[in-house]
Formats: structure tokens, C-alpha cells, sequence
């Protein structure tokens, strides 16, 4: 039995629901499949909501799914050694209160100390996943531990389950109806090209809407509530809350609540061609199985084209549409967006194989969540070796 197990994850909403997004993913999986007591301490109730429509905003503590969820506010005062966890995970670099590390530095034996690193493909990762800093003033080391896409990495975030659920729901065209008819879909919108929609405010889909209208295909879109608002307002001629829906020539818009990450699974499977954006959609897309094309998060500088370019170079070889498209709505290059739609499907065969053989590839890397808790019994071991 492992000597570890307590975890508090600390996460700060960045970017909307993508960071905490993945940490709702991680503390259920390692509840569920590790049998570790987590807290997950959250500064943005109102926006983890919408994920986790079981919470309540106004406790400051509270137990979802087996997860013990604190609303992390000013918190820098009352910690003892006590109240520090067998594991310490920061989410993507945020600053966890200096009370707790304080308390962190009393604690015998010491805290496994992680900073969960943001998903990249970019070859530097490498080099630096499982990297100890020390504390400048305190007998602590934290370990930074990047997710990624090769064996050097952590992997990325999927539950043991996962490719058993899909295919189980993919396999069963009842269940897909099912799904679909509860989303409002008619038959004529469950038969037509299915297209699920998640971006960011400033992604071209005024252009891409002008396209499928203006195309040779039914297409149903699918956008959660509030997502592309302009475009989608504008294309619908009015408000657009979830039930909206509106249609033009091939093109028929549909507005879906924000749904539950179990949900929006389905959602990636059922549907044909997926837009997602930032990471935990990005990662869901990969295990779907389907075409995708990534909106990645905006940078300084135009730091997250390099970020897609190294994405592509690993995901994409040979698969020149896809490519064009993808940085084209990414506005990496300066390309027509709606000529390069059509040669999208062209090439939609070559993208389904190459989804495929990705998803087994990266099985091959383990999970994040695996990959972690091994390395962090390592640390723990190696640390009661130090003191022997």
C-alpha cells in the first residue's frame, strides 16, 4: 500500500474553463482509480459550475464526487504541518499561499511537491520534466512535471476507462440518438455533418459559418452557450441562449448549454469534425478518435504559434490540409480560410487514420495521473532512504 495518501491540488482559473477543467478531471481520477483523499482548492467557483453544475458557490468547503472542493480566497494565515497533504500539486505555476509552504517546511516527513506544468509539444519539455527546484529560503524541493505527447513526458490525462466508454457509446447508435434528442437535435440535424464548436472570442467563425451555408453539405454546429457570441448571434439574428438555433442555406447553428465533462465526451464522439480550444478539450479531442482542429490559447508575442507548429509537426505530417487549416484559424499565416475547408474533407480519410494510430501511440505513454503518483512514491522512497 502506498505510503501516500492525501493530495491537495491547488488551481487558479486562468483560462476560463480549461485549467480548471483538467484539475477536475485529475483530483476524479485519482479519487476513483488511486483511492487518494484530495482537495481541490479553486478561487473561481461561479466558472467551475459550469462544469460541475453540483456545486454550490457560496461554501467555502464542500464534498462533489468524493472530492473535498475549498474556495480559495485569502488564505495565507492558520496552516500547520498537519494540514499539509502527502502531495502538493500546483497547477501550471500559480502561487499556493506562503503559510501553507511554510507549513509544508514543518511537516515530517516532507511533502512530495509538484508544479503541474501546462501541456506542450514543444522538444525543450524534455529536458525539464522531473526537474527538482529548491526552495530559496526552506528545506523544500518541488518537482515540475510536464504532461506531453512523448515517453520523456508525463503523458497525458485519461482515465483507465475511457476507450471502453467511447466505444461502447459509439458502437450503440441508439445511445448516440439518444444523446443527441436530449441536445434538441432533430432528425434532420442528427443526419446532417456534425460539426461541435469551442473557441475563443477572436477565432474566424463568421467566415467558416459563410462557408458552410454557402456549401454543397448539411452541417449541424454545435456551440455551447456563449462561445463565438457575435458570430453566432449575428448568424442567428438575435440572442443566443442555449436552445437557440437558427438556420441558412446548408447551415444550421445550434445552441447547447454548457454541458458536464461526461457529457461533452459524448458530444466529441458523436459528432464528425470537433473545434476545440486551450487544453482539456484539446487532450478530450485526441481520445475521441475524430477530426479536430485546435484553437490554442492566445500568448504574447505570438508564443502559442510555435506551441501549434510543434503540435502539428508531431500530429500532422503529411497532412497538408489539416496543417493550412489549422494555423489559418489560428491566424498563424495569412491564408482563405473558407477555400481551405474543402480540401479539409478531402483529406477527412487521412485524418481519421491518423487519429487512430495517434490515440495508440500515446497509450503507450501512460497517464498523467499514473505517471505522477509513481514518480512522486520515487521521491517519497528516496527521501525515507535519506533519512535511514
Amino acid at each position: 500500500m502506498s505510503s501516500l495518501q492525501t493530495l491537495h491540488l491547488f488551481c487558479k482559473v486562468v483560462d476560463n474553463y480549461g485549467d480548471i477543467g483538467i484539475c477536475w478531471r485529475l483530483a476524479r481520477q485519482l479519487r476513483r482509480e488511486h483511492g487518494i483523499a484530495v482537495t481541490l482548492w479553486v478561487d473561481d467557483l461561479e466558472t467551475f459550475k459550469r462544469l460541475c453544475p453540483g456545486l454550490n458557490t457560496l461554501a467555502e468547503t464542500q464534498t462533489v464526487d468524493g472530492i473535498v472542493v475549498r474556495h480559495w480566497r485569502a488564505q495565507d494565515s492558520g496552516f500547520a504541518a498537519r494540514d499539509v497533504a502527502d502531495i502538493v500539486i500546483e497547477f501550471f505555476a500559480c502561487d499556493i499561499p506562503e503559510a501553507y509552504i511554510a507549513a509544508m517546511a514543518e511537516r515530517e516527513p516532507r511533502a512530495v511537491w509538484f508544479n503541474l506544468e501546462g501541456l506542450t509539444a514543444e522538444e525543450w519539455v524534455e529536458g525539464c520534466h522531473r526537474l527538482p527546484s529548491r526552495h530559496p529560503r526552506l528545506p523544500l524541493t518541488k518537482h515540475f512535471f510536464f504532461p506531453g505527447f512523448t515517453d520523456k513526458t508525463g503523458g497525458l490525462i485519461r482515465e483507465s476507462g475511457l476507450e471502453e466508454d467511447r466505444r461502447r457509446f459509439t458502437d450503440d447508435p441508439a445511445a448516440v440518438h439518444d444523446f443527441l434528442d436530449s441536445l434538441g437535435l432533430s432528425q434532420q440535424e442528427r443526419q446532417a455533418f456534425k460539426v461541435s464548436l469551442f473557441c475563443y472570442p477572436h477565432a474566424p467563425a463568421a467566415a467558416l459559418f459563410d462557408t458552410w451555408r454557402n456549401g454543397n453539405e448539411p452541417i449541424t454546429c454545435l456551440v455551447p452557450e456563449g462561445v463565438a457570441r457575435e458570430a453566432v448571434e449575428a448568424f442567428i439574428g438575435g440572442p443566443a441562449p442555449a436552445g437557440a438555433t437558427g438556420s441558412q442555406g446548408m447551415l444550421t447553428v445550434r445552441v447547447l448549454p454548457f454541458l458536464p465533462q461526461t457529457d461533452y465526451d459524448k458530444l466529441l464522439w458523436a459528432c464528425d469534425f470537433n473545434f476545440v480550444r486551450g487544453e482539456d478539450s484539446f487532450v478530450r479531442a485526441q481520445w475521441a478518435k475524430k477530426p479536430f482542429v485546435w484553437h490554442i490559447y492566445p500568448q504574447d508575442e505570438n508564443l502559442h504559434h510555435t506551441k501549434l507548429r510543434a503540435f502539428l509537426g508531431l500530429y500532422a505530417p503529411g497532412l497538408k490540409a489539416l496543417t493550412e487549416f489549422s494555423l489559418a484559424w489560428n491566424d498563424a499565416e495569412a491564408t482563405d480560410l473558407p477555400a481551405q475547408w474543402p480540401a479539409l474533407q478531402a483529406e477527412r480519410q487521412q485524418i481519421l487514420s491518423r487519429a487512430e494510430n495517434w490515440c495508440a501511440k500515446m497509450q503507450e505513454n501512460g497517464d498523467v495521473t499514473a505517471n505522477m503518483l509513481k514518480f512522486a512514491e520515487s521521491i517519497a522512497s528516496d527521501e525515507r532512504q535519506k533519512q535511514i
